[in-house]
């Protein structure tokens, strides 16, 4: 195993400028909850952590994130989003969309956005992104987690056929010699703080870009939404962000959100 650089993230994040400040630890529960606590006791903007292992990290409704020690990236970070509060969900987008273009940018590869937070690579979960409102000293602000599966080539049983991992779709030479994973968060550091700026230059520019990544598109799905199931089509990710579905019985609804969104057969 070999380590995260922490002077060449910190390095990617000086010159993007804005004050960051990153730190790598051997081992945390939860990197999410490490920065929650360091945000009760101080102004936590700004702070990246990254943690080569974590025992307790999490993805939404409190699922449990499989990670293997020393293999994937497992970082959060704490910002004010340059937008009203109203539209801070919209980070999670934008930060969906750094991590395909860094994955883009560093192997030879094209992920797609299963709409509202994960990544998958071959129709397989590779990432996901947990996004918490925390009102902390200095008042309220976005821990934005990702937990990306990167040099693993073994999974637990179980998820084989669910999730996958960068170097396991990687084409060889990669595959057999492993990714840097120094370089590739490098990378994410640098797409998710040019994230922030195209918040401020308007989100239909990143809608644009999202649509064409989005991996539900045209497809027929069953989702949890608030409690309630729904069956449907895939027909559009609109410029707010929201997934547009056919329904059955042919109504046509805009969602922002879902407990839960499957693709099915037919």
């Amino acid at each position: 195993m070999t380590p995260l650089d922490a002077d060449a993230l910190q390095a990617a994040c000086t010159e993007a400028g804005g004050g960051w400040r990153v730190e790598v630890w051997p081992e945390l529960p939860s990197t999410s909850d490490a920065l929650k606590a360091r945000a009760a006791r101080e102004d936590a903007v700004g702070r990246i952590i990254f943690a080569e292992s974590q025992t307790a990290g999490r993805g939404r409704r409190a699922n449990r994130w499989a990670s293997a020690p020393g293999q994937d990236l497992l970082f959060s970070l704490a910002l004010r989003p340059p937008v009203e509060m109203a539209l801070w969900p919209r980070v999670t987008t934008a930060a969906a969309l750094a991590v395909c273009e860094a994955v883009e940018e560093t192997l030879p590869l094209q992920p797609q956005i299963k709409w509202p937070n994960d990544i998958y690579l071959a129709g397989k979960k590779v990432a996901g992104l947990l996004t918490e409102v925390v009102h902390g000293v200095g008042g309220a602000l976005v821990i934005l987690g990702i937990g990306i599966n990167g040099n693993g080539l073994e999974l637990p049983e179980g998820l084989v056929a669910l999730a996958t991992s960068l170097r396991r779709e990687c084409p060889e030479p990669i595959r057999s010699r492993g990714l840097d994973r120094t370089e590739i968060a490098v990378a994410l550091l640098r797409h998710l703080m040019a994230a922030r700026e195209r918040l401020e230059a308007g989100f239909p520019a990143v809608m644009e870009a999202v649509r064409r990544r989005a991996w539900l598109m045209g497809q027929q799905v069953r989702l949890l939404h608030e409690g309630r199931e729904m069956w449907g089509r895939v027909i559009d990710l609109d410029a707010e962000g929201q997934l547009v579905l056919m329904t059955a019985g042919g109504q046509r609804l805009a969602l922002s959100s879902a407990e839960q969104v499957r693709a099915v057969e037919g």
